[in-house]
């Protein structure tokens, strides 16, 4: 596959919803772990970076990040915008509901029925900001709830007392209520963090909630029906996810998060240690200077940095060290 093929996807896609509806992909046998497709459009004056991120099932900083220079509220008509719809699957489970921190994004792997193929879901969601973290680990689902009320916890009461915009106790359904329409409670933290909708879909896809893990209106409904009590979530923190397509290596980084939420420095010998792994024992040549340049940038979107070698075919790629059953070493380490 060449660099061209970068924009063609590599699952095939079964549904494309117009808005904020997840994108599903049929998984091909052979467990690809790359999908999707770059597309580009161009504003119309009305158009903002936030709309045509729910328009086309991105977070904001997903979009804003491959966008740099592009007002977020005031593109102007007749702006190209692209469209970071091409990622890999993280490294994790198959199975339930895993959500990539870094990533800010959701995928759910239902149960295929009878005859069916297996399919992912993939939502952008928001997270905890950066003095109110969002656990990691194993749990599951514990309960489902349309139209919930919402009941402050007594730091977020103080937090907005503190702010002049005191909360009552409790906030019935209703456009004031931040949980949306829908909530599903995880088992984490005696049941107090939630997936659920938002009554401020702008911010999704930033690091901005109590610990809780928020989605568009639509998505959520989306989801909500399809997602049985007792399913399994995995909360993980992969800001770097590796996939092999055709003897070719590809790297999508996103800038790490630390325990608090905090955005943190890539660590070059844990991305060693996960390239690595991923290899096996081949012989690779891995572009070190290209993938240290993305490992910075961290815009989230896949690209090639390494070619598997033939048998007969020692001398891969210029300019690209060939490891023998492991990468080299980073710079600097």
């Amino acid at each position: 596959m060449s660099r061209a093929a970068l924009q063609i996807p590599l699952l095939f896609a079964v549904l494309l919803a117009p808005a904020a509806q997840a994108t599903v992909y049929e998984l091909p046998a052979e467990g690809t772990a790359l999908f999707g497709s770059v597309e580009h459009t161009v504003t119309a004056y009305e158009d903002t970076l936030i709309d045509l991120g729910r328009r086309y099932s991105l977070g904001y900083e997903e979009i804003r990040r491959v966008n740099p220079g592009v007002d977020p509220w005031l593109p102007g008509d007749g702006t190209a915008v692209l469209l970071p719809g091409q990622r890999i699957l993280p490294a994790g489970p198959r199975d339930g509901i895993v959500v990539n921190l870094p990533e800010h994004r959701l995928y759910y792997y239902p149960k295929p029925k009878k005859g069916e193929k297996p399919v992912v879901y993939t939502y952008p969601v928001s997270i905890g900001k950066m003095d109110w973290k969002t656990p990691l680990g194993k749990t599951r689902i514990t309960q489902k709830e349309k139209n919930p009320n919402w009941y402050p916890p007594a730091s977020v009461r103080k937090e907005h007392a503190e702010r002049g915009d005191p909360l009552p106790a409790v906030v019935p359904p209703g456009p004031d209520n931040p949980l949306g329409a829908y909530k599903m409670r995880l088992a984490f933290g005696g049941g107090s963090y939630l997936i659920h909708g938002t009554n401020n879909p702008a911010a999704v896809g930033m690091a901005i909630t109590h610990g809780c893990i928020r989605m568009y209106p639509e998505d959520i409904e989306q989801l909500y029906s399809m997602v049985p009590v007792g399913t399994n979530v995995y909360l993980v923190n992969e800001p770097v996810k590796v996939a092999i397509v055709d003897g070719e290596v590809y790297m999508e980084a996103h800038p790490p998060v630390d325990d608090e939420g905090q955005v943190a420095p890539i660590d070059l010998n844990e991305f060693a240690a996960r390239l690595d792994q991923a290899l096996g024992p081949t012989r690779t040549a891995v572009h070190w200077d290209y993938a240290l340049q993305n490992l910075g940038s961290g815009t989230g979107m896949p690209v090639l940095i390494g070619i598997q070698a033939e048998d007969d075919s020692p001398d891969v790629a210029p300019s690209a060290p060939v490891a023998d059953g492991s990468v080299p070493a980073p710079p600097g380490s």
